[in-house]
């Protein structure tokens, strides 16, 4: 047995999670962080859907949720509560939704300085994540299109985690994707619900993660839960990585203080 597998992995955060806020996710903001305490989850982010899943038009009084999540206390139940969501990747360039949408007005109706929809959202996040669920404007691309698309979205300041690269559909390099993310600081997430019959992604998520750990780049563990059942639920993650002896200080959501590490490290500060 080597060195880094008689190590304990610990998981100990659950940054990609979602309420109903996402439409067809089930449980309250209150409701994860409940479940979260009682499995013992130290830091909890809440990333809702930041896509055209939600509605069919951009008005920018649907995007209340993101605007006011300075209203949630920072520590709830003795987890702490960190501010995210996770936007869609729109285009071939790594733009991320909400990008090329722009108001004059703010959702009271009074004239503001102009600013963009993805503006508006991530000032008030500590984090994003992006991935893609959309996948039209992939079909004719090249390996190399799809490569530079995602370089391209963890080249954005407030991106911090590529989402389920595993389980999106797109074939990328991953050699090149995964040595962008480590120069950038940002982390690739290998998540639980990959793994549902659902997606059945098992095999690239295990390249993904097995790429990680030769090329020592942090990863995101999480549930991308819809419901609060599933917080702070990673068996099926946790049996990959065992299977692969990932090193144990790679997980950059083994702890707390590691998470809040890795924000730092990628210039982000969820207490600025």
């Amino acid at each position: 047995m080597s060195r880094q597998s008689e190590e304990k992995r610990r998981y100990a955060c659950d940054v990609h999670t979602h309420t109903l806020y996402s439409r067809h996710a089930y449980s309250t903001v209150e409701e994860n962080v409940h479940m979260a305490s009682e499995r013992a989850i130290e830091l909890l982010g809440i990333t809702d859907h930041f896509s055209d899943m939600l509605y069919e038009t951009r008005d920018i009084r649907n995007y209340q949720h993101f605007t006011n999540m300075h209203s949630w206390p920072r520590t709830w139940c003795g987890v702490k509560l960190l501010h995210g969501c996770e936007a869609d990747i729109v285009d071939l360039k790594g733009h991320l939704y909400g990008w090329d949408t722009t108001y004059t007005h703010n959702t009271v109706g009074t004239p503001i300085k102009s600013v963009t929809l993805q503006d508006n959202v991530f000032r008030n996040c500590d984090y994003v994540i992006a991935s893609i669920h959309g996948k039209s404007f992939v079909s004719d691309a090249s390996l190399a299109d799809t490569t530079k698309m995602y370089i391209h979205a963890l080249e954005n300041p407030k991106v911090l985690i590529l989402g389920h690269p595993g389980r999106a559909g797109v074939s990328f390099d991953i050699s090149a994707v995964l040595s962008a993310a480590r120069d950038l600081h940002k982390l690739i997430e290998i998540n639980e619900h990959s793994f549902s019959d659902y997606f059945n992604a098992y095999s690239f998520c295990y390249k993904i993660a097995e790429g990680c750990a030769e090329m020592e780049v942090p990863i995101a563990v999480n549930s991308d839960a819809h419901i609060s059942y599933d917080i702070g639920r990673f068996h099926l993650v946790s049996k990959l990585l065992d299977e692969i002896e990932f090193p144990p200080r790679l997980i950059a959501t083994r702890s707390a203080d590691a998470f809040l590490s890795a924000l730092s490290l990628a210039g982000l500060d969820p207490y600025s």
